[in-house]
């Protein structure tokens, strides 16, 4: 007899826009704390081989932390259709397993290969930046692989409409995070923003985790339930390719940039991963707290031609209008404000320069936000099978073009 894995009546009934508003809010905190982050470093460490290396290594972070973003998106129908059909927990579980299969080489080749990716990453194979970058890839890479679980367990409350657990999660693991960073920056140097990230994982992975614990418990559930049921690992492997092949191909634009920016002089690298934070910010504020909340509503309600034009036509108006705003700062206050921001460190010339960088990224801006909003309509209809060959061609295109731009 088939078991249900929670009680009837789990679901939260928060319409989309309530949730929409509730995962905004929390990805804005966890965009301010990014922020505040980035803030502490600029007026503590300037422009300097340390702050590239630091953020060379961040950038390999982003990467994962926005695969494990478009993870949860991708395993949302998926997760919402197991808990119609009673079995959400072996879903959960045979994701898990999927998950670890690939966390675990990341971490390891963190650990034992860091010297040779800070190389990479740096374009150097000696010097602060270089060393700066392989220690603290030891810290972040294990920290972002947390994000993936992180995500999973996120997308399993959302399939039981609850966003409020996971949006806790990762406002505290942001606000924790900082923390450590303000306490321990001064005395430990630039090293203690990976343990501040370290802990912002830990603790964004663990408030959600024992959220779905206690609600299985309450639910009776049996230990059994948990056992991985459903697709076969190959599967599942494919559901994450296909999921994150796009968004993934967004940020290597940016990690494929970092070594020709590292080769523009000491601060060169800092002044662009700012820039891109920026941009980031932006796209994760607006486009993608909108197309995360309405996957699963989507696809419970079905979906028509009508109510996908009217739903991105919609979105996008929301998100367009506050990405021009602060685009139009950026291009005539950029340098006042972002001095005003990150410390003399970045007045003058080095602050208009970044204050353009961040207008120049707004048609990738654009296009994130854009994809945002329509990626995870892919998933609720099915169309997915030419995500991975576009985030490649994106990718094949880029290199030549950052090659010849550097």
């Amino acid at each position: 007899m088939r078991e249900r894995t929670d009680s009837p009546g789990l679901g939260s009934g928060l319409s989309s826009l309530a949730s929409g508003v509730l995962t905004a809010a929390s990805m804005l905190v966890v965009a301010g704390v990014a922020a505040a982050v980035g803030v502490v470093i600029a007026r503590e460490f300037g422009r300097t081989d340390e702050t590239d290396g630091l953020l060379a290594a961040y950038g390999v972070f982003i990467v994962i932390a926005i695969g494990a973003q478009a993870i949860r998106i991708a395993v949302l129908p998926d997760l919402a259709r197991a808990w119609d059909e009673g079995r959400l927990a072996g879903e959960l579980a045979g994701f898990a397993l999927a998950l670890t299969a690939i966390a675990v080489p990341l971490v390891l080749v963190a650990g034992l290969a860091s010297s040779w990716l800070a190389s990479l990453l740096t374009g150097d194979g000696a010097g602060i930046a270089h060393d700066t970058a392989a220690e603290t890839l030891r810290w972040v890479v294990p920290a972002a692989c947390a994000h993936l679980f992180a995500g999973l367990v996120a997308s399993g409350l959302a399939a039981l409409d609850d966003y409020a657990i996971a949006a806790f999660g990762y406002a505290a693991g942001s606000s924790a995070g900082l923390a450590l960073i303000v306490w321990r920056v001064e005395p430990d140097g630039i090293i203690a923003v990976a343990w501040g990230m370290t802990l912002n994982g830990t603790i964004a992975l663990l408030v959600p985790l024992v959220g779905l614990v206690v609600r299985a418990a309450r639910a009776r559930m049996p230990r059994g339930a948990v056992r991985p049921t459903g697709s076969p690992l190959r599967a599942r492997f494919s559901t994450f390719l296909v999921g994150a092949a796009l968004p993934l191909a967004l940020q290597l634009l940016y990690v494929v940039c970092l070594p020709f920016a590292s080769r523009q002089g000491t601060g060169a690298a800092t002044s662009f991963v700012y820039a891109y934070l920026g941009a980031s910010a932006l796209v994760t504020i607006t486009g993608g707290s909108l197309g995360l909340v309405t996957s699963v509503p989507l696809f419970r309600s079905g979906i028509t031609a009508e109510s996908t034009a009217r739903h991105i036509v919609a979105a996008s108006w929301v998100s367009l209008a506050l990405v021009g705003a602060a685009c139009g700062v950026f291009a005539l206050a950029g340098g006042d404000v972002i001095e005003s921001v990150l410390g003399g460190a970045y007045g003058g010339e080095v602050g208009a320069e970044l204050g353009r960088l961040i207008v120049l990224l707004a048609p990738w801006i654009l296009a994130s936000v854009a994809i945002s909003l329509a990626f995870p309509l892919a998933f609720v209809t099915g169309r997915t099978r030419g995500l991975p060959w576009i985030g490649l061609g994106a990718l094949v295109f880029q290199v030549p073009l950052a090659w010849v731009g550097a």
